[in-house]
């Protein structure tokens, strides 16, 4: 029995020994494939192997590009296009005259010589990291194009201004179609028609006055003439003498927006937001209407469109304090341009009127020189109501532009010509549908060619 536990504890010893030894010889085996290895590796990087290595690439200096003792392989191109990442040293001289993208340069695959491989150092610099910066020239394209005058495009606005056209220009044609010549009975229906035409009274009695006149010395004794009367009179109303809105002459540009409940606001911030953000402009937007349900989240989802951040606050908390902040942020952020919310304001309240020219102030003492820029946003669907408004926030504040709403939802949008006329205030903007390219800027002729379209001629076949 003894015998028979001595037998196995033995056998036991001998598996184990035998495996012991197994693993030793199979770690023995391991280590030493792992040093030739190695030594291939260190071979490689020594440049004994004819395979590159990609620590090379980092170390390598334009005077040991092609030792000579090493015959070229089928990886040259390899080699090449890390060269050419180095700046050349003592190859300088052959970069003048030569074109900046010539055809690139590669080793014959089959057997190539000394000679040629020696020859190729001389090559390389034309594709030096020098030549590939003068490259990119997009920016100042770009800005070229910016500053170039906008293309007007009448066809385009035309949809936006049908109601306004179908109002009272559709009217005078009406009156003129089958006329060859302007008699005083006439000039008493046009009276009617431009009184009710929303333009305002004072310009429509302007208007009035110069027909007169003129039909007393017989220079407007056709319909045709009347007409381009009406075009350039109404172009000389809309073309306000005031510069062009620079959003780059501060840094942040602080545009503050004020106007009714209901005008549009804060869509206008919206659209006119991814405008300045497709031309390249960071824009941060202030939600300082903190009274208005809603209006806060409003402006949020458009910042989240545009990638424009957005400043908050409490709800019925002071806008001014908001507004400030913005500015603040903008300031340290280098954003380029700020445009604020604001409180829809009854224009009849002369108590939230003050709070309007309180975030005037906070505005200045954030920024010298804030707000820059001041814009009335107005519904046109108000009619004479908006010249009202128009006067009583230019009276509270220095409104320096306008923006008019919903011009392709009514047919008075000849309001524009009483406002310019009367205010002289001009206008930046006007919306003329849903879209963000909807909000147009504004430009005087393409206006009037939009509004009166081809009148003269309907009434002149009309005529015949």
């Amino acid at each position: 029995m003894e015998g028979g536990a001595n037998s196995d504890i033995i056998t036991a010893a001998i598996i184990a020994a035998c495996f012991i030894g197994a693993t030793i010889l199979a770690f023995y085996a391991i280590r030493r494939a792992r040093k030739s290895r190695q030594q291939q590796i260190e071979q490689v990087g020594d440049g004994s192997s004819p395979l590159p290595a990609k620590p090379r690439k980092a170390a390598l200096r334009p005077e040991d590009v092609v030792p000579e003792e090493k015959s070229p392989s089928p990886l040259a191109d390899v080699h090449l296009k890390a060269e050419a990442e180095q700046p050349p040293r003592a190859a300088a001289p052959h970069q003048e005259g030569r074109p900046e993208a010539p055809p690139p340069i590669a080793p014959p695959p089959s057997a190539p010589t000394r000679e040629t491989a020696a020859a190729v150092p001389a090559r390389r610099p034309v594709a030096s990291p020098a030549a590939l910066v003068a490259v990119p020239v997009d920016k100042p394209r770009t800005a070229e194009v910016q500053t170039r005058p906008r293309a007007r495009d009448a066809s385009a606005l035309a949809p936006g201004l049908a109601r306004t056209r179908a109002g009272w220009v559709s009217r005078l044609g009406q009156l003129f179609a089958g006329k060859r010549e302007i008699d005083p009975a006439l000039v008493e229906e046009i009276e009617k028609v431009l009184l009710t035409a929303d333009i305002g009274v004072r310009t429509s009695q302007k208007l009035l006055e110069e027909i007169r006149s003129s039909l007393g010395r017989r220079e407007l004794a056709e319909p045709s003439a009347v007409w381009s009367f009406l075009r350039k009179r109404s172009a000389d109303f809309l073309r306000v003498d005031a510069p062009p809105v620079d959003f780059s002459r501060s840094k942040p540009f602080v545009l503050l927006t004020i106007g009714v409940n209901g005008s549009g606001k804060t869509t206008t911030i919206g659209k006119l937001a991814s405008k300045l953000r497709s031309e390249g402009k960071t824009v941060l937007l202030a939600a300082g209407d903190t009274f208005r349900a809603a209006a806060t989240e409003q402006l949020e989802i458009w910042g989240g469109r545009v990638g424009a951040p957005v400043v908050r606050g409490k709800e019925g908390s002071d806008p001014s304090s908001v507004v400030f902040e913005g500015i603040k942020r903008a300031g340290s952020e280098h954003i380029d341009v700020v445009i604020a919310d604001t409180a829809g304001r009854l224009h009849t309240k002369s108590d939230l009127m003050e709070e309007l020219q309180k975030v005037r102030r906070v505005a200045g003492k954030a920024l010298d020189g804030a707000p820059h820029e001041t814009w009335l946003v107005i519904d046109a669907t108000s009619g004479q109501n908006a010249i009202a408004q128009a006067q009583i926030f230019a009276q509270a504040m220095s409104v320096t532009g306008i923006v008019l709403t919903k011009l392709d939802g009514t047919a008075k949008g000849g309001v524009i010509l009483g406002i310019t006329d009367q205010l002289g205030i001009p206008v930046r903007y006007i919306g003329v549908g849903e879209r963000v390219e909807d909000l147009r800027e504004f430009d005087a002729e393409e206006f009037v060619e939009a509004l009166f379209g081809n009148a003269e001629t309907e009434s002149e076949v009309a005529c015949q």
